[in-house]
C-alpha cells in the first residue's frame, strides 16, 4: 500500500465521494493499490482494465475516430477514458492510465510515453466542465518501473485535483479534524 493510495482513500472518505479507475498499461495495478488500503470499499466503485484498444471505445466510450487516427497512447484518449469510467461506474471521480511500458514502441510512441488523466465532478474548479486534467509523462526504466511510476503519477494527479477543489478553510478544517494544525 502506498501513501498516495492511503491519502486518496482518506480524502475521498472525508468528502463522501467515490472513485472509478480505467487502466491500460498498468493492467489493474492502480485498482490493486487503492484496494490495498483498509476502508477502500467506502470510496472505490470499481475499475475497467481496457488493455485492448477496441475496449477503450466499447466499454469506456472513447471516440472511435480518435482511436483510429491517433491510437490509444494519446492525451485525449486518457481524458476520455477517465470521463468514461466515471460515467460507466457512477463515480464522482474517474482516473485513467494509457501509454507504452515496452518493450516495443506502440502507435508511433516510444517506450516510456504515458498519459494519465483525472475527471471530476461537474462544476469542479480550475478545470473543464468535469474538473478534468491530463498529464503527459516521459518515463525511464524497464517495463515494471514505467508501470509503477504511472500508478504513482495518476494517484498524485488525483490528490492534486481533489486538494484543488477544497478551499483553504475546508483544508484547515480537515487538518484540525485529523489532529493537525
Amino acid at each position: 500500500m502506498s501513501s498516495d493510495a492511503a491519502e486518496v482513500v482518506e480524502l475521498l472518505t472525508v468528502r463522501g465521494e467515490t472513485l472509478a479507475v480505467a487502466e491500460s498499461l498498468t493492467g489493474g495495478l492502480v485498482a490493486a493499490e487503492i484496494t490495498s488500503v483498509p476502508g477502500a470499499s467506502r470510496v472505490f466503485r470499481g475499475s475497467v482494465t481496457a488493455y485492448a484498444t477496441e475496449l477503450k471505445h466499447r466499454l469506456l466510450g472513447v471516440d472511435a475516430t480518435l482511436l483510429a487516427e491517433r491510437g490509444a497512447v494519446d492525451p485525449q484518449v486518457a481524458a476520455e477514458m477517465a470521463a468514461g469510467v466515471r460515467r460507466a461506474l457512477g463515480a464522482d471521480w474517474g482516473i485513467a492510465t494509457t501509454g507504452v511500458a515496452g518493450p516495443d514502441p506502440q502507435d508511433g510512441q516510444p517506450v516510456g510515453t504515458v498519459f494519465v488523466a483525472v475527471d471530476g465532478p461537474p462544476g469542479a474548479r480550475n478545470g473543464a466542465e468535469g474538473g478534468g486534467k491530463t498529464a503527459a509523462l516521459r518515463l525511464n526504466g524497464g517495463r515494471a518501473d514505467i508501470r509503477m511510476e504511472s500508478v504513482r503519477s495518476v494517484l498524485a494527479l488525483l490528490i492534486e485535483r481533489i486538494a484543488g477543489e477544497q478551499s483553504g478553510n475546508e483544508r484547515a478544517q480537515d487538518t484540525e479534524r485529523n489532529g493537525g494544525f
